[in-house]
């Protein structure tokens, strides 16, 4: 996508030049899968698909939105003075929750901005639409406004976004991904403190496949919150016996140690997903440092399986989609990324086994589903940036 497009689709809609133009990466994770409201470790990585903005001032305290993914929304309007969830506002809450929890943290805003976004992340994917479009809107105010935001404050603006505008109990991995990630690079974070170490990402003569089930996912209608729940519980009932703050404070030889004290079978099968897989991040990373595709594509399956079986967030269109990957020559690895009940999974192929892979998937994938799957490969990328 090229900086004369948004200059072409911003001057259409508001008949004028914007003064400056800005990127936000979608992301993938790796492995470390529901562990970071866990107080785990994941390993994700920015995509250079994501979103693209544009912005101009205005005179008056208004901000109008359009987004070329919701054309038929067309223009939304909201006053600084009346930033609230609006259901009808769709996309536009996001904006809405990023400048009211920038006002609120005491930030300056005198006046408006006409908005423009558009991009080639699809929505409702799992790559994280919605943490790139809280990170866009942070970083065109923050430089439409000549603010000084650190990353960290940027991030936890965008979480509470999340939590407490829109309603969805989501960790901090998604914004902390799409702003503070490197191109080739992935992101080791403990998300209990916020800790992280950039692992560089040489994947050598393969390539990373996104597979899209094209079964949109809604994250706030999901069950995401009461896998979170049921999480909360279980810690509930091992803190009874054990001084811990989270689950990723276990082992997984302290839990089989401790199983017997929860009280319900789905509450063991969430913790132990929660605990194998904060240690199947930690393995992946020694992985990939000692150049051991082969193990880092063995913990990607291992992470879809406790995915599949033990947290139970996948559903037949992402197991049919892995499952194929598994059978192909070439794959090395194939899991489930994001909160699951749809969106994509990842694939770790021979750059020369690609295009077969995908034919031999999406053939599958069609005869089982009924309809297509779509394949993006994808590129490491910066965070979120002014684009020059």
């Amino acid at each position: 996508m090229q900086i004369a497009d948004i200059q072409a689709g911003f001057k259409q809609i508001y008949q004028e030049l914007p003064s400056g133009y800005y990127f936000a990466p979608g992301r993938i994770n790796l492995i470390g899968e529901h562990t970071d409201y866990n107080g785990g470790h994941v390993f994700p990585c920015a995509i250079s698909l994501g979103l693209y903005g544009a912005a101009s001032p205005r005179v008056d305290r208004k901000f109008r939105l359009y987004s070329t993914s919701f054309v038929q929304a067309g223009v939304i309007e909201v006053d600084l003075d009346q930033l609230r969830y609006v259901k009808e506002d769709g996309w536009a809450n996001y904006a809405k929750g990023m400048i009211h929890f920038l006002l609120a943290s005491g930030y300056q805003l005198d006046h408006g901005l006409n908005v423009y976004v558009d991009g080639n992340i699809p929505d409702g994917a799992g790559l994280s639409s919605s943490a790139a479009l809280e990170m866009l809107v942070g970083t065109m105010i923050e430089d439409q406004f000549h603010l000084s935001i650190d990353h960290l404050t940027m991030v936890k603006l965008g979480v509470k976004t999340e939590n407490d505008f829109i309603g969805v109990n989501s960790g901090v991995m998604d914004q902390f991904a799409v702003e503070l990630s490197q191109k080739n690079h992935a992101i080791l974070l403990n998300a209990e403190t916020l800790d992280y170490d950039l692992v560089p990402l040489d994947l050598q003569d393969n390539l990373i496949v996104i597979m899209n089930t094209n079964k949109r996912r809604e994250l706030a209608d999901s069950k995401y919150n009461e896998r979170r729940s049921e999480c909360d519980q279980a810690l509930h009932w091992l803190q009874g016996q054990l001084e811990i703050k989270s689950l990723g404070d276990l082992d997984t030889t302290t839990l089989d140690e401790y199983s017997y004290l929860l009280p319900q079978a789905n509450l063991l099968k969430r913790s132990r997903h929660a605990v194998w897989e904060n240690q199947r991040t930690l393995l992946a990373k020694a992985a990939l440092q000692n150049g051991d595709l082969v193990r880092f594509g063995h913990l990607l399956n291992a992470s879809h399986v406790s995915l599949e079986a033990d947290y139970e967030v996948t559903g037949k269109e992402l197991d049919t989609l892995v499952h194929a990957a598994w059978d192909q020559a070439g794959t090395l690895g194939a899991r489930m990324t994001g909160a699951g009940f749809g969106g994509c999974a990842i694939a770790l192929v021979k750059r020369d086994q690609v295009a077969a892979f995908k034919d031999n998937v999406a053939e599958r994938y069609e005869r089982e589903i009924g309809y297509a799957p779509s394949f993006y490969l994808a590129e490491t990328a910066d965070g979120a940036k002014v684009l020059q």
